[in-house]
């Protein structure tokens, strides 16, 4: 413990001592990080509406490679943590096929939220955000 406090120390004497955080830098963190979390919703709606029709993991990469969403390009990992997370909570399902390959496809409570992202409900937003920093932990 006396080594973490006086790492802390030795932080704050030695590392980046001309480094401020301005009220205005803090403001503009701020809305980058809500910005982060607007487009993580994009991309929970995304997959929903791919896995109308049942895809293998990576179709689905692919799919939402197409449609511009390249959060997933440096970790692929992170997408298949995040359908762990979608399955586990009973949005998508996922079977396995002769052909050795998982294929996942949404399931009636997916299609629900589905309806109400489309119809850009904000609470579905706000109860999303848990599904994904959820698959983050996991990922």
């Amino acid at each position: 413990m006396d080594r973490l406090k006086d790492l802390k120390k030795l932080s704050h004497q030695q590392a980046f001592p001309e480094l401020q955080f301005t009220p205005d830098l803090q403001k503009r963190i701020y809305e980058d990080i809500h910005k982060n979390e607007e487009k993580e919703e994009e991309i929970l709606l995304a997959i929903f509406q791919l896995l109308k029709k049942k895809k293998e993991g990576f179709e689905l990469l692919s799919n939402l490679r197409s449609r511009g969403i390249s959060k997933f390009n440096q970790n692929e990992g992170f997408l298949y943590a995040l359908l762990h997370s979608l399955e586990q909570k009973g949005y998508i399902a996922a079977e396995w096929r002769k052909d050795g390959n998982k294929y996942y496809f949404i399931q009636s409570k997916g299609i629900k939220v589905l309806s109400k992202l489309e119809k850009n409900n904000q609470n579905v937003l706000i109860s999303l955000r848990g599904i994904w920093k959820g698959a983050m932990i996991h990922g």
